[in-house]
């Protein structure tokens, strides 16, 4: 099993792994809107903060040696369900063909109260 703490700037900030590599597969812990070259936190509108959540994604699955065409499962937590179409297209432009199963769900609030969390399984 290879635990992988951090990617650039983006680190875990409790007892948890930002991504397991194990079985052939990656499991990235949820993650939010951050900067990955500050590390600092990006809050904005649910399409700013969307594209950042996808570009940090990707970059940590190529860390691991995978890709967003590898992605086999992915959980979105929103804040809103009004943001759910929004979401829906962001997501779709970003993965294009690649279809996987995915996820929606709608909590009362977020940590440091982002919009969205997000986190993924994906094969190598």
């Amino acid at each position: 099993m290879q635990i992988i703490r951090s990617v650039d700037r983006l680190k875990c900030n409790g007892h948890y792994a930002l991504a397991v590599v194990e079985g052939g597969n990656v499991y990235i812990s949820g993650q939010f809107s951050t900067d990955p070259d500050t590390g600092e936190k990006k809050f904005g509108p649910i399409e700013q903060e969307a594209r950042q959540v996808l570009k940090n994604i990707q970059r940590i699955l190529q860390a691991a040696g995978s890709d967003k065409s590898k992605v086999l499962k992915s959980t979105i937590y929103l804040d809103s369900l009004q943001n759910w179409e929004k979401i829906d297209q962001i997501y779709s432009d970003f993965f294009g063909d690649c279809y996987h199963a995915r996820t929606i769900a709608c909590v009362k609030e977020l940590h440091y109260g982002f919009k969205l969390e997000m986190d993924v399984i994906a094969s190598l």
